[in-house]
């Protein structure tokens, strides 16, 4: 599309909505900036712009004489597509997109997308390192930290695009056609958002939907609902698996992964030499060699790269040990499912901190993964009465109540012993009590290493 002399709405002012306005206004459009929050700082949002002649800033109210100039509508992926304005652009015949489209309308080169409900961070950043090691022009975006919008500016046909791509993102897609793509995984999460697990699995298929023969589709083997799906994708299957021999794929054997090309077999690493813990973190090795060697890269650089990288912030991270306590950071457990993962990589009996803003979700599968190791359950925030509730139907009793995430880390302080763990792995997003997970791991950790030894 031609953006220049556009009129384009992007609603949302946080970070993926000033890097579509800004990238929009390089490209000649004049910006129309909304947001739904009127007590924001006006002047702290412009702020962001070098020419705010060619941004109208609505807050709280978005002004009708606005709204019926517009060629095109950006949302940011916080904004929900039933809402009844964005209902009305697109019965109007405007086009809705979301930050992912409008960078792949104006990004060059190829791009590596990967989605699922856990592990798109750290395979992101593992397939963002082994490409780095590999290609001169190699970008990392998406939830990662970098918006996708803000990296296409200077791509070339020589760019290598590695793009963390949520369900939120996937619902605005019109034609973004990744060469290569990846599905993780799909279990329950976001259902307040998408209120199916259907159209939750739809949005992250979605991401496929574009691809054709020529293209590579991972996806994991392991997952009941994407093999279920997997007819539906037009683009060459390639499965990792962390339970089953594959003829032809990456499959973990004891503690190696192994390549088959259906000819012939090759040990890529053993997970002995990896510095991340947990099967799950063994699929995510699996699932960003599979990508790589799709893409052509040598096998002997994804060994290099497995064997260096270090676990992702605030996932299963190590913070320090104290009075023989271990202290993980798992806040990126935002989910049960990504929780289980985090209890299952414990090798010890563990104090588990819990809880936080309610997606809707079931928390029963979560607590039945304690499997004797969790010593006691300290739970925080919006979801601590529905989660002691479900603990007590499936006969655990062992938690207490904790009004801050401060308090939560004292407790599980005086109740470890030398050679216990403390997690933070919540199953819940943070909101309401902090901006992000982000925030919230950053917080455990600086608790944490306040404590006196």
């Amino acid at each position: 599309m031609e953006f220049s002399g556009k009129n384009v709405l992007v609603f949302g002012t946080g970070i993926s909505g000033i890097s579509a306005a800004k990238l929009l206004l390089d490209k000649g459009a004049d910006v129309v900036l909304f947001d739904g929050n009127e007590e924001l700082d006006r002047t702290r949002i412009l702020e962001n712009f070098d020419d705010t002649d060619r941004v109208r800033l609505y807050l709280g109210d978005l002004a009708k004489e606005a709204a019926a100039v517009l060629d095109l509508v950006i949302l940011s992926p916080g904004i929900p597509l039933d809402l009844p304005f964005v209902i009305e652009f697109r019965e109007a015949g405007i086009p809705v997109w979301g930050e992912v489209e409008l960078a792949w309308q104006c990004g060059k080169g190829d791009v590596l997308a990967i989605t699922g409900t856990n592990g798109k961070t750290t395979t992101t950043a593992l397939l963002g390192e082994i490409m780095e090691h590999s290609f001169p022009h190699v970008k990392v975006v998406g939830n990662i930290g970098i918006p996708y919008t803000g990296a296409v500016e200077d791509s070339t046909e020589d760019t290598v695009t590695v793009a963390e791509i949520s369900s939120f993102q996937l619902e605005t897609i019109r034609e973004f056609h990744p060469a290569i793509s990846a599905v993780l995984n799909i279990t329950p999460d976001h259902l307040n958002r998408h209120h199916t697990m259907e159209n939750y699995t739809a949005a992250k298929l979605a991401i496929a939907k574009n691809q054709t023969e020529e293209d590579v589709c991972v996806l994991n083997y392991e997952d009941e609902i994407i093999r279920e799906h997997a007819d539906q994708i037009r683009a060459k299957a390639v499965y990792f698996s962390s339970l089953h021999r594959l003829d032809e794929g990456i499959y973990l054997n004891g503690n190696k992964i192994i390549y088959a090309d259906g000819t012939s077999e090759t040990e890529v690493v053993s997970t002995d030499e990896l510095n991340i813990l947990g099967r799950h973190n063994y699929e995510n090795a699996m699932a960003a060699s599979a990508m790589a060697l799709s893409y052509g890269v040598p096998l002997e650089k994804i060994r290099e790269t497995l064997k260096s990288f270090q676990a992702v912030e605030h996932r299963i991270e190590y913070v320090t040990e104290k009075r023989g306590v271990r202290f993980y950071n798992d806040s990126k457990g935002t989910n049960p499912d990504a929780a289980i993962k985090g209890i299952q990589a414990m090798d010890r009996p563990t104090c588990l901190i819990g809880g936080g803003y309610d997606k809707d979700s079931s928390y029963t599968e979560w607590i039945r993964a304690f499997d004797g190791k969790v010593k006691v359950l300290v739970l925080i925030g919006q979801t601590r009465e529905k989660i002691a509730e479900e603990a007590k139907a499936c006969g655990f009793t062992e938690f207490v109540f904790a009004d801050s995430l401060q308090e939560a880390v004292d407790i599980c302080y005086k109740r470890a012993e030398n050679g216990d763990a403390v997690l933070l792995s919540p199953a819940c997003a943070s909101w309401g009590m902090f901006p992000n997970y982000e925030v919230r791991g950053k917080m455990f950790k600086e608790m944490v290493n306040a404590l006196e030894e």
